[in-house]
């Protein structure tokens, strides 16, 4: 089943429609999950309608885990770099940490989001439309040239920008138009991105980010012990969908999503899997 998800998809504007669609699901267990109190977030509700349907309690523990693991490492770098740094989130789709990091009194010195152009145009607009988003932007920023329209945002602190991850010359172009700084200390994230492209892309990708940055840092959320069962039921689920794990061959292990990096130019990688993660989560807080 493994070797039939690495595939070339037949139809590519098919099989990105289907990855982008990945975007609400993982949108909707988070509005859940914050609903019946996994974790705050006053800002999700003006991107995403409160799910129909209940999770199971698996998926909000799941997602609990994810959000406050990528939040500890995410505040560590922060603060080791006493915020003079720059974030870079790939495939950010909803995602709403540019406002809880501005709450938070914790912003970099710009934070970038990149995505889809279909995924960055719903999301400007519900900023555009809707108050309590648009504001903490204006608050944050400093100058006087803000741009937002339909297809992209950059203000001082923050930018949008629609990219596709596989086209990495027009992704550094556009990046740079936004004011990204290579000789800036920067944190990269992407969480389940890379196991939608193929080995090949996914490589270089991690190439240019390697090769670009003076200082970097790479947080990197994704599936792992995809040859197992509970991997496979996942393989067959999003086949139905067409949307093939294309990348899933680097998910086999650890040690393939560590050798990955290492592989591409990173100095050193370290992995660990959600069951230590979730262990090591403030006591008083796991549900």
């Amino acid at each position: 089943m493994a070797a039939t998800s690495r595939e070339p998809p037949r139809d590519a504007d098919v099989y990105d429609e289907a990855v982008r669609g990945t975007c609400d699901d993982a949108s909707l267990c988070k509005r859940y999950a914050v609903s019946v109190g996994y974790w705050k977030d006053p800002y999700i509700e003006y991107f995403v309608r409160q799910p129909k349907e209940r999770k199971a309690p698996e998926i909000s523990r799941g997602y609990y885990a994810r959000v406050h693991g990528v939040s500890q490492l995410l505040t560590a770098f922060l603060k080791k770099m006493e915020c003079n740094c720059q974030i870079i989130n790939l495939g950010a789709g909803l995602d709403t940490l540019f406002w809880k990091l501005k709450d938070e009194n914790l912003l970099p010195k710009k934070y970038f989001e990149v995505d889809f152009p279909t995924i960055v145009t719903r999301k400007i607009h519900h900023i555009k439309s809707k108050p309590p988003l648009s504001k903490p932007i204006m608050e944050s920023h400093s100058g006087e040239s803000l741009l937002i329209d339909a297809h992209s945002l950059d203000s001082s602190r923050y930018a949008i920008i629609a990219a596709d991850l596989r086209e990495l010359p027009k992704l550094e172009e556009n990046l740079k138009k936004c004011s990204m700084d290579p000789h800036l200390p920067t944190l990269l994230m992407a969480e389940c991105v890379l196991i939608y492209m193929t080995p090949e892309h996914s490589s270089c990708l991690l190439r240019w980010a390697s090769s670009i940055f003076s200082a970097a840092m790479f947080i990197n959320y994704e599936q792992v012990n995809m040859a197992d069962r509970f991997g496979q039921i996942m393989v067959e689920n999003l086949q139905s969908r067409q949307c093939n794990l294309v990348g899933v061959e680097d998910c086999r292990t650890l040690e393939t999503q560590k050798a990955r990096f290492l592989a591409n130019g990173w100095e050193t990688a370290n992995a660990m899997d959600m069951m230590k993660v979730y262990s090591c989560l403030p006591p008083v807080d796991v549900k």
